[in-house]
């Protein structure tokens, strides 16, 4: 949009969450939460973007897009006075300002349209994203006026027990006609409890120079939520956990039991495959089509599975690649592996990728048969239709040449050839 500003705020501490980690990075469905806020300012496409940034900065600076307009917010004293920082960056800026937090990180593209179309079509000075919710507790609530026209906001710890009472709330999202922000701005005192300057007091300086102040209702409080505390969190990680998984259902994947499948976002699986209960699948995991996953089952970072491939009860599998047509059916542990097609793997393989103090590969080739209980010590090669007999200790340095059986602790070629 070519008269539309969005300012990021995100220069928060994680105070109410008890964390040295900036609230920018804290993750959902193992993604910084920040990144969600990225996708929503680039499907805007607004014509300048600025981020506020503040407490230990560094590792958000490293997720934002090349050539962001970054300021920084040196003290943390209120939303105001992050805007304000902004304001440097926006010094010939005429058109439509908008104003998002990174701890909002459920918000829809249609819902904040929604809020801009409602600014522009109104004419209005200030556009407020609102709801109505039962138990305002802990939200700004909206004052009207006897007109019935939005007058001001009043935040939570500030309020008297008769605004306390009021349903509609505010979320924090809202639009300003450029001047009109920056000139309320020099007049927000901090005349409140933390003696902050909010963003909030805006809307009652813009109303008392005779300003119109509009709103635009979300039907979904929990899109707005905040994230302020561990337990919004943990709503945040279910509410966007259940967008993944629904998501995926309609690409054709089975998930069993939805409420038990914990999936990362970015996941990629195929068509027809079958995820079941109590399955964990970090972020940067690949599964092909028509593959079968737990349940109790763990793919961590790295894990590239193709299709066909049978993953089951209690296994745990990271940084490897599994061919197709592969079949893991019981408990065990695959780390920095590489193996083959048509490979079946006994349960209680272990993979032993880690030497105290460096990892290293296991490579096991097509139409390998690794016996139950096998202990494969990296780095390790096992040839084209190899075996290894049940309990074997294949140790570091030991490849199994193809066709050959081995068995023991240590294993050892048996004169057994395999077909």
């Amino acid at each position: 949009m070519n008269n539309l500003a969005i300012i990021i705020l995100a220069a928060g501490k994680s105070t109410r969450m008890k964390s040295a980690m900036p609230k920018a990075l804290h993750p959902i469905c193992n993604r910084p939460m920040l990144g969600y806020v990225l996708d929503l300012v680039k499907a805007l496409q607004a014509k300048k973007v600025v981020y506020v940034l503040g407490y230990k900065q560094e590792e958000a600076r490293k997720l934002l897009p090349p050539g962001a307009e970054i300021v920084t917010q040196k003290e943390l004293s209120g939303t105001a006075s992050a805007v304000q920082c902004a304001s440097s960056k926006l010094k010939n800026f005429k058109g439509t300002i908008l104003v998002l937090y990174v701890d909002n990180p459920l918000l829809k593209q249609e819902t904040i349209k929604k809020l801009i179309k409602r600014h522009l079509d109104s004419n209005a000075d200030a556009t407020l994203l609102t709801a109505n919710v039962e138990k305002p507790a802990g939200y700004g609530r909206i004052l009207r006026d006897e007109y019935s026209s939005i007058c001001a906001i009043i935040e939570d710890k500030d309020a008297d027990e008769f605004q306390k009472d009021i349903k509609e709330i505010n979320t924090g999202i809202v639009c300003f006609k450029s001047d009109k922000l920056f000139s309320s701005l020099k007049q927000v005192r901090p005349n409140n409890r933390k003696k902050e300057y909010y963003l909030t007091d805006t809307i009652g300086i813009i109303y008392k120079k005779g300003g119109l102040i509009e709103n635009a209702k979300i039907d979904d409080v929990n899109e707005a939520l905040g994230i302020n505390s561990r337990i919004d969190l943990a709503r945040a990680n279910k509410i966007k956990q259940r967008e993944i998984n629904e998501s995926l259902m309609k690409d054709g994947i089975t998930i069993v039991d939805p409420d038990t499948t914990f999936i990362s976002f970015g996941t990629k699986i195929g068509p027809d495959t079958v995820i079941y209960p109590f399955t964990v699948i970090e972020k940067n995991v690949k599964i092909g089509k028509r593959c079968s996953i737990g349940p109790f089952a763990h793919l961590r970072e790295g894990t590239r599975v193709d299709d066909d491939v049978l993953v089951g009860n209690f296994l745990e599998i990271v940084r490897s690649h599994l061919g197709a047509k592969t079949l893991l059916k019981h408990f065990g542990y695959i780390g920095d592996s590489q193996i083959g097609k048509f490979v079946n793997i006994g349960a209680g393989t272990v993979t032993a990728n880690f030497d105290g103090s460096s990892k290293a590969v296991t490579t096991v080739k097509d139409h390998a048969f690794i016996g139950s209980d096998t202990i494969l010590v990296a780095p390790v090669k096992i040839g084209r239709r190899a075996k290894t007999g049940a309990g074997s200790v294949v140790v570091k340095n030991m490849d199994v040449a193809d066709n050959t059986v081995v068995a023991g602790v240590p294993a050892r070629q048996l004169k057994i050839k395999t077909r």
